[in-house]
């Protein structure tokens, strides 16, 4: 009802209630006290949503969540503090949901209570900063990449790098490298893939969430802003960020040679192609990998982006309403998702999560 006629309505009966004070008092009393309890049930109801992790997915969550509170008039609240951030809090039992792109293991989701399921796709992008090149001008390969990250490639005109890049003219400029400071699952999805193409980065480096970078020069940054930021700023630079923040920052990224012996560029259809073939049950916890993907347009650096929750939430109510959230955003969210150039689940497999995933969690 408006609040203009709430106030006419109001106003009538005070008026035919004159000739008794009381009444009248006892009236407004009552209309007065029936409002502070049609506000106390409306907040018991109320589930706020607490999420916290990876930065890699922020940028969309960030839309889903907008989009969601117009809809539902019930809002996200995500701390973007990266994946092992995520994993500590939600093992403290701080926020209703972690977030990672680095996925937990069976045997710890087992331990924890929990379960695990993917929620977008997307990839991380190798980047620089030198003056006179374009993005998506310069091409890499996996091994000549994990060279300059190793620290062994240390300037731009090193010749591995001029030859696969033929007419270019490349700078006697030294390579700083650009790294996450924090744990990061878009770290562990970069060494993951360095890992599996340079035997060298395996055992030098190796993969994970947080990682020793022996470059000579490195700078570390937090988050994919911090990452972004630093490249930006730094004349040389080289790092690696998700898609969503090269575009967001005007980045230059480059061309990567792919499992199928292709360039590719990085954009939803090429994060699309490599995620074609997973099999998300193979693994417990939904916890596959997707670097070096066969397909000819695959971008060899994709990945998923993971949620953690309790199987027996502490509450209910605040878990029962993040699966709605992420129902929602699977159902409404893939317009969103494609504008960003992160790739929605397909249908099929948002059916699967509800059947196995979802229903495992109490409510």
């Amino acid at each position: 009802m408006p609040l203009s006629h709430c106030r006419h309505t109001v106003f009538s009966l005070v008026n035919h209630l004159r000739t008794d004070v009381n009444t009248k008092r006892n009236f407004v009393k009552s209309l007065a006290m029936t409002a502070i309890a049609s506000l106390a049930i409306g907040s018991a109801f109320a589930a706020d949503i607490t999420g916290a992790g990876a930065t890699f997915p922020f940028p969309i969550y960030a839309k889903w969540a907008e989009a969601y509170k117009a809809a539902t008039g019930n809002g996200l609240n995500y701390q973007s503090i990266g994946s092992s951030g995520g994993i500590r809090q939600i093992k403290a039992k701080t926020v209703t949901f972690g977030a990672t792109d680095a996925p937990v293991s069976g045997a710890d989701l087992d331990k924890d209570g929990m379960v695990q399921f993917p929620a977008i796709i997307g990839g991380t992008v190798p980047v620089l900063n030198v003056d006179g090149i374009k993005p998506g001008e310069l091409r890499i390969t996996g091994p000549v990449l994990a060279e300059m990250f190793i620290g062994s490639i240390t300037k731009w005109n090193d010749a591995k790098i001029a030859a696969l890049n033929p007419g270019k003219k490349l700078p006697d400029l030294e390579i700083t490298v650009v790294h996450r400071a924090d744990g990061s699952g878009t770290t562990f999805n970069f060494t993951d893939y360095l890992s599996a193409i340079s035997k060298e980065f395996s055992e030098k480096i190796g993969k994970g969430a947080a990682v020793k970078w022996p470059a000579p020069s490195s700078v570390g940054g937090k988050g994919n802003e911090g990452v972004a930021a630093n490249v930006n700023r730094v004349k040389g630079a080289i790092g690696y960020v998700e898609y969503a923040y090269v575009k967001k920052n005007n980045m230059t990224f480059m061309q990567m040679l792919n499992a199928d012996g292709k360039y590719v560029s990085p954009d939803d259809k090429t994060f699309a192609s490599a995620a074609a073939g997973a099999d998300w049950f193979s693994v417990p916890g939904m916890g596959i990998s997707m670097v070096n993907a066969k397909g000819a347009d695959s971008w060899p650096i994709s990945t998923a982006s993971f949620i953690l929750m309790y199987k027996e939430p502490a509450d209910k109510a605040a878990s029962a309403e993040a699966l709605k959230f992420f129902d929602w955003s699977f159902k409404n969210g893939k317009k969103m998702a494609e504008d960003l150039d992160y790739v929605a689940l397909p249908d099929k497999l948002t059916d699967q999560i509800r059947s196995r995933v979802f229903s495992q969690i109490q409510k």
